[in-house]
């Protein structure tokens, strides 16, 4: 069998868009993942959990979401549809097939797997962004005597039932899992340690997204300043409620710091009614306690680390500079890298939807990887 054009690592929604377009572009990839199926991360995801960004800006590549689809489609329908991509476009990945290294090999590049070596003059790393949970440590976890797991182990409120719950972290899992819980009549509360922002997942009736998209070209601070007093209507003072509002807007937090706000869905009218209870930063914990910040202390039966993910890429490329920064993550995304034929494709955090942005960004793969490989 002769070497494909290029080896994609990943099969998820980055890894599926790019073949499409790689094979509409005229060239052939094979696709390698690690796990049994496509899209495994979204496989993992809590039950309850929908898209944030609206099924319109959400398709990938060549083949829209379904129309008969709700328009924030649920992880199980995300997870149909990227069946239904891959077979649409004949996308037979090779699974269970775990990459070790990616090296420079003549012309081109050689990859190491657990099932042998693979050879093409284009790489694309399409692992995305939550494949890495983070884990913080405080003192005295040790002797912690209840359940700790990460949001991304967590599926639904049943194995809480009765028990008092803190969910460390404000971002969409927090938010989303504390108001999971607080649903099921479980009492939970939200260890918050930093300012925060939070926007609507509708405004004026409008999917958040469009708007987004309408004021892209715009400079952040600009947005931010527009949609401030927007915003300060349509949520309300969240700051009465314990909360301190971050100093940089919606849209600087984003594109300056990789963070993105909370997308409001409930929770914010879960707090407010008491059901969700807010806390500070954790100091330490004990056997059945924890202790907080600002020396409050509280007794929890189980912790749901909400503390998002940190891929770190470095381990898997050998001998190449300048791809990465000092944490790890990828420099340039979506287009061409400081190593000829390399790429990576959805590893970075853009306020215009992750989902939109790899559509985007496999096209842009597709058409440089074509011409690299007529010279």
């Amino acid at each position: 069998m002769s070497a494909p054009d290029a080896i994609i690592i990943g099969a998820g929604p980055a890894g599926l868009a790019c073949a499409a377009m790689l094979r509409k572009a005229g060239l052939s990839a094979t696709v390698l993942e690690k796990t049994g199926a496509v899209g495994s991360v979204w496989r993992l995801h809590y039950d309850r959990l929908h898209l944030h960004t609206d099924r319109d800006h959400s398709g990938l590549p060549g083949m829209a979401m379904p129309r008969d689809y709700p328009t924030y489609p649920s992880r199980a329908q995300v997870v149909d549809y990227l069946e239904a991509y891959a077979r649409h476009f004949e996308i037979r990945p090779r699974f269970n097939t775990d990459v070790v290294r990616v090296r420079r090999g003549g012309e081109g590049w050689r990859v190491e797997t657990d099932a042998g070596e693979f050879l093409a003059p284009v790489v694309v790393v399409a692992t995305g962004i939550a494949s890495a949970p983070y884990r913080p440590s405080w003192p005295g976890m040790e002797t912690f005597q209840g359940n700790i797991i990460h949001s991304s182990e967590y599926r639904d409120a049943t194995a809480f039932a009765g028990k008092r719950v803190l969910v460390v972290g404000f971002g969409n899992s927090g938010g989303e899992i504390a108001l999971d819980l607080a649903e099921a009549g479980i009492e939970v509360a939200l260890a918050v340690r930093s300012p925060v922002q939070i926007i609507p997942r509708d405004l004026l009736g409008v999917p958040i997204l469009t708007w987004v998209i309408l004021y892209r070209h715009l400079p952040a601070r600009l947005v931010d300043a527009i949609n401030a007093p927007v915003l300060r209507l349509a949520l309300g003072d969240f700051e009465k409620l314990g909360l301190r509002r971050a100093s940089k807007g919606p849209r600087r937090m984003v594109e300056e710091d990789g963070h993105v706000p909370l997308i409001d869905i409930g929770t914010l009218a879960r707090i407010r009614d008491g059901s969700i209870r807010l806390r500070g930063g954790i100091d330490r914990l004990s056997d059945s306690a924890i202790v907080f910040a600002d020396g409050a202390e509280e007794t929890f039966d189980a912790i749901v680390l909400a503390t998002g993910f940190r891929p770190d890429l470095r381990r898997l490329i050998a001998g190449e500079d300048g791809l990465f920064d000092q944490h790890g993550l990828p420099r340039v995304t979506g287009r061409p890298t400081a190593a000829p034929g390399f790429y990576f494709c959805g590893q970075i955090t853009v306020p215009t939807g992750q989902l939109r942005e790899i559509a985007i960004e496999a096209q842009r793969i597709a058409a440089s990887a074509q011409a690299l490989l007529k010279k």
